[in-house]
């Protein structure tokens, strides 16, 4: 089963993500894509890590998350992936045109391994940024959430900490 948890910056996606880990198929694994780059993101995944506590088995991963998630997630019941968002920018630093989410969306609607819960960050509902670079990522990032969400079997929007039932299938 795959499930996708949308939301905006500090939604609590995040928290509404490990609740549903909590109750997914043990032993469970988090994935980390996002990398510190500064004090004020270093403070928000300790944060994070304080809120999941020591006893959850963490994978920090980058651009190789497909790999990872093929190679690291055997054994497991199910498997946080928090967050897509982070993952997109880790793969395509340069903005490159060419830049294509088709070989992690072919891995996902082949998906034969443990439970997955993906969590994404939604930043389409604003205005379009004036910036080339930030419209890129919007729309390739806008372009990878649709994609899942059709494989999905279940996608929630989370807003103001509430969780809302998208896709329950």
């Amino acid at each position: 089963m795959i499930t996708l948890v949308l939301g905006g910056n500090k939604s609590g996606k995040s928290a509404f993500a490990l609740q549903l880990l909590e109750r997914s198929p043990a032993p469970s694994l988090f994935v980390a894509t996002g990398k510190a780059m500064d004090m004020d993101f270093r403070r928000q995944i300790l944060a994070h890590k304080q809120e999941r506590g020591v006893s959850l088995p963490v994978l920090e991963s980058g651009p190789d998350l497909p790999e990872a998630l093929r190679t690291f997630t055997q054994g497991y019941g199910s498997v946080l992936v928090d967050s897509l968002d982070f993952w997109l920018f880790s793969c395509i630093p340069d903005q490159s045109e060419d830049w294509d989410a088709n070989p992690f969306v072919e891995l996902l609607h082949k998906w034969n391994g443990p439970d997955l819960i993906l969590v994404s960050c939604e930043i389409g509902l604003g205005p379009l940024p004036a910036g080339r670079e930030a419209r890129f990522f919007v729309r390739r990032l806008g372009a990878l959430n649709q994609a899942i969400a059709r494989i999905a079997t279940q996608v929630y929007l989370v807003s103001a900490g509430l969780p809302l039932t998208l896709k329950k299938g």
